[in-house]
């Protein structure tokens, strides 16, 4: 006698078996349904983490048949187990590198005026300043600069990058970054009275930096609206704490650091 399968659904109508992908970092596939495409960055309970190139994160189910990737319908799965899930971008935004070595620190340096400044620079673009072999120093404050400038030396193979603090048109500090500025050296500043205000206040929790009154210490005031203790240095490695990339930085400051990073890592 003839064997019949119990399944009497049509050849025509039945599911076609779809490739089973992990979810490896870097893979970019589509949500159909949405649209949305972008990179894998996280992958956890049953959901994966897009990312695309805008910076924008969608969280997506990981459901049968429910992605495409380069146009084939396909079912993500978790990577293998101790597979470890690396970031697709640096603090800064930019293109991690997978096992990238720094580079030998170049002749170019870049001084930052004032502690907590070099420690946001190094927090948000410290992967970056290695791999281009870019070295921070700390700038204790501005009056220095024309002997740190003299004893440096700029020229085509060290150019120098400043970043202070404040810099308003007119002032004394002003005229010093006019006085040391040259083809191989470059002083920009941030508009802010202090780095503090240069975080994103929603990264912090609040909903906008205090206006301190003239004349008082900045920010100890600050301490004191937000009902902080008055310990800035404590005060400081919480704000700090809350930055995880450049999304928690306002772009005034953005701007000014990427703007020197290019200066230094120019080739004449």
């Amino acid at each position: 006698m003839r064997q019949y399968s119990p399944d009497l659904t049509p050849p025509w109508k039945k599911s076609r078996p779809v490739p089973e992908v992990p979810a490896d970092p870097g893979l970019v596939v589509e949500e159909p349904g949405t649209g949305f495409c972008g990179a894998v960055i996280g992958c956890e309970a049953g959901t994966v983490t897009l990312e695309d190139r805008f910076g924008k994160h969608r969280v997506f189910p990981m459901e049968p048949r429910g992605f495409l990737l380069e146009g084939r319908v396909v079912t993500l799965v978790r990577p293998a187990s101790g597979a470890p899930v690396r970031p697709t971008r640096t603090a800064s935004g930019s293109v991690a590198v997978a096992d990238a070595r720094a580079r030998v620190a170049r002749a170019g340096r870049i001084y930052v005026e004032g502690r907590h400044d070099a420690e946001l620079v190094e927090r948000v673009w410290g992967d970056d300043l290695r791999i281009e072999g870019v070295v921070v120093e700390y700038l204790e404050g501005i009056d220095d600069l024309p002997s740190v400038v003299r004893e440096f030396g700029p020229g085509p193979d060290a150019r120098l990058g400043v970043l202070v603090d404040h810099l308003v048109p007119g002032t004394k500090e002003w005229r010093i970054a006019q006085e040391v500025t040259g083809e191989h050296a470059l002083v920009v500043g941030h508009p802010y009275i202090d780095v503090w205000e240069a975080v994103k206040p929603a990264s912090v929790g609040i909903a906008a930096w205090p206006r301190v009154p003239h004349g008082q210490d900045w920010k100890t005031g600050v301490c004191r609206a937000l009902g902080w203790p008055e310990n800035t240095g404590a005060a400081w490695q919480h704000i700090l704490s809350r930055v995880r990339s450049y999304k928690d930085l306002e772009p005034e400051l953005l701007g000014r650091v990427e703007e020197l990073i290019d200066f230094v890592t120019v080739t004449e």
